[in-house]
C-alpha cells in the first residue's frame, strides 16, 4: 500500500502575501520566498523563482491580489486602473505558458463586473484562492484517470519538471504517475536532465525522491539508447500550451523525445490541465520564449563556452499531433483526432 504523501506546496496565499517555494534554489535548498507586492511576484515569474504554466497561472492571480491590497485607491475606477497596472506587468513576465493569461485574465472579467470598490477588492483574491484549490482539483482528477493507462512495474520516463513543483501541489504529469502508485502500482520513472536549466535533474529527482518514488536520472543525449534497449515502456510530459489541433508546446527537447517514441513505439502522453489549452492560436502565432544566453554558456557562476559564441536558447518547442498517443486532462483522455474528440470532450 502507498504511503499518504506529504505534497509540496508550490505557491500559497499567507498573511496577505504570497509565499513561493525558491525553485532556483532547488534541490540543495527548501527555501521559501514570500511576496508583499505584485512588482516582486513578477521578478519571482520571469526569475524562475516559481515556473511550471499552472503555478504560473495562480501566482500571478494572486499577484492581482496583492496589487488590489497596495491599491490606495478611493474609487472603483481608481482601483481598476490600479489593477490594468499589474495586469499588464505580470502578463509581460512569460510569452509562452498560456495559463499566465488566462488566470489573469478570468481574476480581471470578475473585477470588472464588481458594482462597488469593497466588492471588487474581494473578488480578486476570492477567485485567485479559488483557482488554487481548483489547480490541486485539476490534477488530482487528471492523476485519476491517467492511472489506468499504466501498469504495474513500467518503466516511466518524463522530461522537464511537471510535478506539484510545477503546479499549486500534486502535478500533471507527476501527478499521474502519484495517482499511480497510490493506486497501489509500482512504478519506475526515468528523468531527464532537462538543460539548460536542469529541471529534470534539480527538481523532478528532487520531488520523487521525497515522495519515496523510485527515480533514475539520465542525460538527455541518453533518451535514444534507453528506448532502443527497450528500458523504457512509456512517456509522459506535462505542457505550457495545447492548441484545439492537439499541438503542444512544451519545454525544449519534448519533440525530441517525441520523435524517439514513435520511432521505437512508446506510448507517448501529455497531462495536461484544460487552462493550459488554448482555443485560439495557430502553431505560427505561439511566441517561443528566448532565454537569457548564460543559461546555456555557464554552470553556475563559470563559463564552459568560448566568449562571443552565438547562442541560441528557445525554452520551448512544439511537438505535433501525429507524435502524441494521447492528452489526458482533468474530463478524460483525449485520443486523435484532437480537434474532433475535443470538442467531445467540452460537451
Amino acid at each position: 500500500m502507498a504511503r499518504n504523501l506529504h505534497l509540496l506546496l508550490t505557491v500559497a496565499w499567507k498573511n496577505n502575501s504570497v509565499m513561493l517555494i525558491d525553485q532556483t534554489k532547488l534541490p540543495n535548498k527548501l527555501v521559501y520566498v514570500k511576496c508583499k507586492d505584485y512588482k516582486e511576484v513578477a521578478d519571482a515569474i520571469k526569475k524562475l523563482v516559481v515556473r511550471g504554466a499552472p503555478a504560473i497561472g495562480v501566482t500571478a492571480a494572486f499577484g492581482l491580489a496583492l496589487a488590489v491590497q497596495e491599491s490606495k485607491a478611493k474609487t472603483l475606477q481608481e482601483l481598476m486602473t490600479d489593477l490594468d497596472t499589474a495586469f499588464n506587468t505580470l502578463r509581460a513576465t512569460r510569452p509562452t505558458a498560456v495559463n499566465l493569461f488566462w488566470a489573469l485574465e478570468r481574476v480581471m472579467d470578475k473585477a470588472k463586473k464588481a458594482r462597488v470598490l469593497h466588492e471588487a477588492k474581494k473578488v480578486v483574491l476570492d477567485e485567485a484562492l479559488k483557482m488554487s484549490e481548483e489547480d490541486i482539483h485539476a490534477n488530482r482528477q487528471m492523476g485519476a484517470i491517467g492511472a489506468k493507462l499504466f501498469r504495474d512495474g513500467e518503466v516511466v520516463l518524463t522530461h522537464c519538471n511537471a510535478g506539484s513543483l510545477a503546479t499549486v501541489a500534486y502535478g500533471t504529469a507527476l501527478g499521474v504517475i502519484r495517482a499511480a502508485r497510490e493506486s497501489g502500482k509500482r512504478l519506475s520513472v526515468i528523468a531527464t536532465e532537462t538543460r539548460p536549466v536542469m529541471q529534470g535533474s534539480r527538481l523532478t529527482a528532487f520531488e520523487l525522491q521525497h515522495d519515496g518514488i523510485d527515480v533514475s536520472l539520465i542525460p538527455d543525449t541518453a533518451v535514444g539508447h534507453m528506448m532502443a534497449k527497450g528500458a523504457i515502456s512509456r512517456v509522459i510530459v506535462g505542457a505550457d500550451r495545447v492548441l484545439r489541433t492537439g499541438h503542444v508546446f512544451n519545454k525544449i527537447g519534448t519533440y525530441q523525445v517525441a520523435i524517439l517514441a514513435n520511432r521505437h513505439k512508446v506510448p507517448f502522453y501529455v497531462a495536461a490541465p484544460l487552462s493550459t489549452f488554448d482555443f485560439e492560436s495557430s502553431p505560427e502565432d505561439v511566441v517561443i520564449e528566448e532565454r537569457s544566453v548564460d543559461e546555456v554558456v555557464k554552470v553556475g557562476k563559470k563559463r564552459i563556452a568560448p566568449k562571443r559564441v552565438r547562442v541560441f536558447n528557445p525554452a520551448f518547442d512544439m511537438t505535433p499531433p501525429e507524435l502524441i498517443t494521447g492528452i489526458i486532462t482533468e474530463r478524460g483522455v483525449l485520443m486523435p483526432p484532437f480537434e474532433k474528440n475535443l470538442k467531445a470532450l467540452l460537451g
